[in-house]
C-alpha cells in the first residue's frame, strides 16, 4: 500500500487554491471548478467542492471548514525564511510562530482560509534530518 493524498473538502475551491498557491509557491492544477491538486514529490494535496460529495453518498459525508483534528504538513528548507515570505497572510492565520518542537523539528504552525492547521517545518536535529535525508 501507498498513501498518495489528502483531499480537502470546500465550500470554496478557488479560495484555497490561490491561499495554497501563495503559502507553497507551488501552481495547483485546477482540473474543473471542483477539483483541483497540488502535486509535491512526497504526495498530493486534493482540494474538492462541497459538490463532489454527491459523487461519495451525499452532503452527510463531509463538512467543509469543520476540521480540528489533522494538520497538513509541508517540508520547507527554511522554516524561518518562510515565516518572513508570508508575513501578511500569516496575521489572522499564524497559530504558532517558528518554533523548535521535542522531536527536532522548526515548526510554524497557521491556518488556511478554511480553518484547517498547516504546518511548515524544518528538522534541524540530526535524528530529525537523519530520519527525512536517511
Amino acid at each position: 500500500m501507498n498513501f498518495v493524498s489528502t483531499r480537502i473538502i470546500t465550500a470554496d475551491v478557488k479560495r484555497l487554491v490561490a491561499f495554497y498557491e501563495t503559502a507553497t509557491g507551488i501552481k495547483l492544477t485546477l482540473y474543473t471548478e471542483d477539483f483541483a491538486e497540488l502535486v509535491t514529490e512526497a504526495g498530493t494535496l486534493a482540494i474538492g467542492s462541497t459538490r463532489t460529495l454527491q459523487l461519495f453518498g451525499g452532503d452527510h459525508v463531509a463538512s467543509p471548514a469543520a476540521n480540528r483534528t489533522a494538520i497538513i504538513e509541508f517540508r520547507v528548507a527554511d522554516v524561518d525564511d518562510e515565516y518572513r515570505r508570508l508575513g501578511e497572510i500569516l496575521d489572522s492565520a499564524l497559530v504558532q510562530a517558528p518554533t523548535t518542537m521535542p522531536w527536532g523539528n522548526r515548526s510554524l504552525l497557521f491556518r488556511d482560509p478554511d480553518g484547517n492547521l498547516v504546518n511548515f517545518f524544518t528538522p534541524v536535529t540530526a535524528e530529525a534530518i537523519a530520519k527525512f535525508d536517511g
